[in-house]
């Protein structure tokens, strides 16, 4: 099960067919393989190399992709949102071969680069450069689907960047259609090309031999393309989604027969405004993780009849939850490990379970429902922020006493972050102290001035629950 095959067999069966479009450019099966091999000629990659990759969505990326996996070098994108001290860290954990920029990025990415002690390619450069190279098929003898493909970067509980292993093997078995070949249309992407989810809706079109259509977030950009592509899948975050029905303002998009969401709280008057903006689409709520692949999806059958639930288990996972309503999970998706962190993949990974530190109550039918987090993270919009990160960057502002940051539930993002502050400070002063320091996603949303924040006594632990409760 390797990935490059995905392509190659793609550019046989099917190379005048569009495997991946943004804007107003697209590339087909057979011009996508052709591109990867003088792609991957071009950047000198050898087996198991690794490629960082900061970059915002830009469809160069995708031959880049496909380069490294038939070349047997690793592809590790960082956020393109994140600024570029935070960015150089991660690049620098990686100890890449290579830090691939696009046009957007190439500013900074010199900065990042030299930070981080690599290389640095700008895409347009590379595919012009690609352009005088061969374009015949390439292979690794010595490539084997146990081999890493990927690794995403995910901030977990700790704040410090984890990076997420995947094995060809697992990426193949993440998108793979079955047996036989349906007919899946068009499929609509507005994830970043840095999270998992992007590459994994891209490789289940492409494993399925049809186009997928990357769009930024933006609302108006997701129904054009819809609109343009006659889009048969869309699948977008709750707050995406809430942007998107804001968009349409009562119109809909008749060509969907797949709509799904999920990663936060999914409110069932969300569902029924996506239900009525997609008459056609049959709807679907996912929950899962970078680690663990897909975990459990609720069914449209059972929307309305359970409420706040992601559904049942996955046909490839196995879930229990143990006496402390930790949600464990185990099967054939699990990632491979942490790069280069056995400590900390040996407390997630336990005899073959992920730990995935969720809570969740499980009712006499089985179904999951999150309750909240083991441990101290926001889940907001699909990201992850540690509160003791942000913590550190707003207790630097003059004004700020004392900080504490806590998630509070909100219908478009999941959680939104919360600084609740003893001192005389507004929301816009933290959030201009923040810029350069923090990705956007970290920086508070809401403030909330305190006379004192509540610690236990012992360890001067911040109460976070009790804080959220007094403020939310």
């Amino acid at each position: 099960m390797l990935v490059g095959d995905i392509f190659r067999n793609g550019a046989r069966a099917i190379p005048e067919r569009v495997a991946a479009a943004f804007g107003d450019r697209s590339l087909t099966y057979g011009q996508l393989d052709r591109r990867a091999n003088q792609v991957a000629r071009a950047l000198g990659v050898a087996h198991g190399d690794r490629v960082a990759v900061w970059s915002g969505t830009d469809l160069g990326l995708v031959p880049v992709f496909a380069a490294l996996a038939k070349a047997g070098a690793v592809f590790a994108p960082v956020s393109g949102v994140l600024p570029a001290a935070e960015a150089a860290a991660v690049v620098q954990s990686a100890r890449p071969s290579h830090l691939v920029v696009n046009a957007a990025h190439a500013a900074e990415g010199a900065l990042v680069g030299e930070k981080a002690g690599v290389p640095v390619v700008e895409l347009g450069d590379l595919g012009e450069r690609a352009a005088d190279h061969d374009d015949a098929d390439i292979t690794v003898p010595g490539l084997v689907e146990t081999d890493p493909h990927v690794i995403f970067f995910t901030s977990g509980s700790t704040g410090r960047p984890k990076g997420v292993v995947l094995s060809h093997r697992v990426s193949v078995l993440r998108c793979h259609p079955g047996a036989l070949l349906e007919p899946r249309g068009p499929m609509v992407c507005p994830y970043p090309l840095f999270h998992m989810g992007a590459w994994t809706i891209a490789l289940q079109q492409w494993a399925g031999r049809d186009r997928v259509v990357f769009t930024t977030s933006d609302a108006a950009a997701i129904c054009e393309a819809v609109d343009a592509h006659q889009a048969a899948r869309l699948n977008c975050i709750p707050g995406v989604w809430r942007r998107v029905l804001g968009h349409l303002d009562g119109r809909q998009l008749p060509s969907l027969r797949i709509a799904d969401t999920g990663t936060s709280a999914t409110p069932l008057d969300l569902l029924h405004g996506i239900a009525e903006a997609a008459p056609n689409a049959h709807l679907r709520v996912f929950y899962g993780s970078t680690e663990s692949g897909s975990v459990a999806h609720l069914s449209h059958d059972d929307l309305d009849r359970k409420p706040g639930s992601c559904g049942v288990p996955a046909p490839l996972s196995e879930v229990r939850v143990d006496d402390a309503g930790e949600v464990w999970v185990r099967g054939p998706l699990l990632f491979d490990g942490y790069f280069d962190d056995e400590a900390v993949t040996a407390e997630a990974l336990v005899d073959g379970w992920y730990r995935t530190g969720d809570l969740a109550d499980v009712d006499d039918e089985g179904y999951l429902s999150i309750v909240g987090r083991a441990k101290d993270v926001i889940r907001t919009g699909g990201e992850t922020v540690v509160p003791a990160e942000v913590e550190v960057v707003l207790s630097e502002h003059a004004s700020v006493l004392d900080v504490a940051v806590i998630g509070l539930p909100d219908p478009q993002w999941g959680e939104v972050v919360c600084a609740v502050v003893v001192g005389d400070v507004t929301l816009e002063e933290l959030t201009a102290h923040c810029e350069g320091r923090l990705a956007r996603f970290k920086q508070p949303r809401r403030l909330a001035l305190v006379d004192a924040i509540p610690r236990t006594s012992a360890t001067n632990q911040v109460q976070r629950r009790l804080l959220a409760e007094q403020v939310g």
